[in-house]
């Protein structure tokens, strides 16, 4: 359990006390079970934008290719293609050991 610290106003301090005297249990306890109830009971929203464009497809991620074809993007994502393998190649040859060579 990790130890905080709250700022209370003293009316919402006076409840808690009495409340914690009425129950028999530390203010924390009471804290902690009134964060969780109330944590628990906040809907999620999800983050602006998703779900708001539906295609109706759902293989979109394994046809990106042929979606940016068809939107007029083919060139520029075959371009990106190249240029992550071109990369990759001189990564690799640039990481790669250098031969040994045994006499």
């Amino acid at each position: 359990m990790k130890r905080t610290t709250i700022y209370l106003d003293a009316d919402l301090e006076i409840l808690l006390k009495l409340e914690a005297l009425r129950r028999k249990q530390p203010m924390a306890e009471l804290l902690r079970e009134a964060l969780r109830s109330y944590l628990s009971d906040v809907p999620r929203k999800l983050p602006p934008g998703v779900g708001a464009f539906d295609s109706g497809h759902t293989d979109t991620a394994t046809r990106h290719d042929e979606v940016l074809g068809e939107l007029g993007f083919a060139y520029q994502a075959m371009a990106a293609d190249e240029r992550r393998e071109e990369e990759a190649r001189e990564w690799v040859e640039a990481t790669a050991p250098a031969p040994r060579i045994s006499s």
